[in-house]
């Protein structure tokens, strides 16, 4: 059967019109109103010359328009593309070489960013009777189900972007998360408070909306819009990283709220500790559902359910494992080096076979090949182990991408950078303890013979040329690094030097 991201945005707004759909500060709009926007929207870029398969990037803060660009690309037979907004200029200019999107849409705050060379829509005052202009038709426009719909960007380990091209059908498998897993139904109220740049943004929010029911959109997870939001909307539904649930458990007040409405939390994107998951199982009283997923998956491929999360009971030990594969997708673990399937205990790489995973990397063939092993398994680079009983336990990271604050940083970026300073010889980023973020990068660096190069120095000057949370908060100054027979720096080493030494649990 062919599907189109914009069927569960057409069925709901011919089955359920006037239901609330989408509500950000004051404004509520009814299914019936944003299919109409939607199709709006894509009339409109049609009639600026658009064809099949053109980029229109999107570079805001959340925003309806989100979902309005969404749904107007898969009915114009489009791919959006949504941009990090906390990207450098240079950053920025990679994705948009990269892309070469025929417009692009932004908030005027960032609009400076971007180049003169490129066709851009202003989302201020006059984007609403621009979009309003144009027919509210359906432009129906004819795809299929493997035609890309969405362009999500991620750091590569070469330190320069990729675009993971999403398709119709990898988006189709959204409606079975939020039912079959997740539990979301027409009465569900979703809380949608991450980013929609990134697959747990833009993905997630869509959870409720393939079931008819309401998403609450947040410009940015502040703990009081977050909490009052749970209260005034009764929320039923959220996705939140750590550093959020963190923010909102310590938050003046949050024990004398009525959040009785909750009934799941998912969380993931980065590791939580014990104690933070067990304060907040208890603040919120709701079930909580560990997500393992990447955006080349366009979404979670492992679940840990609220029934695994028993701190008092056999399964405690659980509480540190992801979980166990949804139902439509094969998970598997294979040595790296050799291709084969590791022994039950023994450590491997997560490797993923689904209709989630992504078309391979925009204008990347050598990458994508390199990605995808034989009979089609999405090499993740993450370690782990299962258990007797299927679950899965992240061991560490076969790439030395580190997680901060529910963000995606890959050293060899910020290496890069570094190695652009005249006074550094040789560096290696790591990722080291952070309480509040989970991990944050450190530089190790050995000075150039003479220099006195100091940290600070050094920190100013990544951010000048890197988003502010790829940069380090320390640098550390060496006199030589650990290093292999062959000369490679030995990350490893660096990082025993920071974290305790875990006991094995296998």
């Amino acid at each position: 059967m062919n599907v189109n991201l914009a069927d569960m945005l057409r069925d709901n707004a011919l089955q359920r019109p006037h239901a609330p759909c989408l509500s950000f500060f004051h404004e509520t709009l009814s299914y019936e109103q944003l299919h109409q926007r939607s199709s709006q929207l894509a009339n409109a870029l049609l009639q600026r010359g658009l064809v099949v398969g053109d980029r229109v990037a999107i570079l805001a803060r959340n925003a309806p328009v989100f979902y309005e660009l969404a749904f107007a690309c898969a009915k114009a037979g489009l791919i959006m593309v949504p941009i990090n907004w906390r990207l450098s200029t240079r950053e920025l200019d990679d994705i948009l070489v990269d892309a070469a999107p025929r417009t692009v849409f932004a908030d005027a705050e960032f609009a400076d960013n971007l180049p003169g060379t490129v066709a851009t829509v202003m989302l201020d005052e006059s984007f609403a009777a621009w979009r309003t202009a144009a027919s509210d038709s359906d432009p129906h426009t004819l795809t299929t189900s493997d035609d890309t719909v969405l362009l999500l960007y991620t750091s590569g380990t070469t330190g320069r972007a990729k675009g993971a091209m999403i398709s119709h059908r990898n988006m189709s498998f959204t409606s079975r998360m939020a039912h079959e897993v997740w539990g979301f139904g027409s009465d569900s109220v979703n809380l949608v408070a991450g980013p929609l740049f990134h697959i747990g943004g833009i993905g997630y929010g869509m959870m409720a909306l393939t079931q008819g029911g309401h998403t609450v959109l947040l410009q940015q997870p502040s703990p009081g819009p977050a909490l009052n939001a749970i209260v005034r909307h009764r929320i039923t539904h959220t996705f939140l990283v750590p550093a959020v649930i963190q923010s909102l458990v310590e938050a003046d007040g949050v024990d004398d709220m009525d959040l009785t409405s909750l009934q799941l939390i998912a969380y993931g994107a980065s590791p939580i500790s014990e104690t933070l998951l067990l304060r907040a199982m208890k603040v919120f009283g709701c079930g909580f559902s560990h997500a393992y997923g990447l955006t080349e998956t366009a979404g979670t491929v492992i679940t840990l359910p609220p029934e695994a999360h028993d701190p008092c009971g056999e399964g405690a030990a659980r509480l540190r494992s992801c979980g166990r594969p949804v139902p439509w997708v094969e998970i598997d673990l294979f040595d790296p080096q050799t291709d084969l399937r590791v022994n039950e205990g023994d450590v491997g790489e997560i490797r993923v076979r689904s209709g989630m995973t992504m078309n391979g990397y925009w204008n990347k063939p050598d990458e994508t090949r390199a990605t995808f092993a034989e009979d089609g398994w999405l090499r993740t680079g993450d370690a782990a182990w299962r258990d007797v009983d299927g679950y899965y336990y992240i061991h560490d990271r076969f790439k030395d991408m580190i997680v901060s604050g529910g963000e995606n940083i890959y050293p060899t970026e910020v290496e890069n950078v570094l190695y652009e300073h005249p006074d550094v010889a040789a560096t290696a980023v790591i990722g080291v303890p952070h309480e509040r973020w989970g991990e944050t990068p450190k530089a190790v660096v050995v000075r150039r013979s003479g220099s006195a190069v100091g940290e600070r120095e050094l920190i100013d000057f990544l951010r000048q040329r890197l988003a502010h949370y790829k940069c380090p908060t320390s640098v550390e100054f060496v006199e030589d690094m650990p290093r292999s027979a062959s000369g490679k720096i030995l990350k490893r080493e660096l990082r025993l030097m920071e974290w305790p030494a875990k006991k094995e649990t296998h």
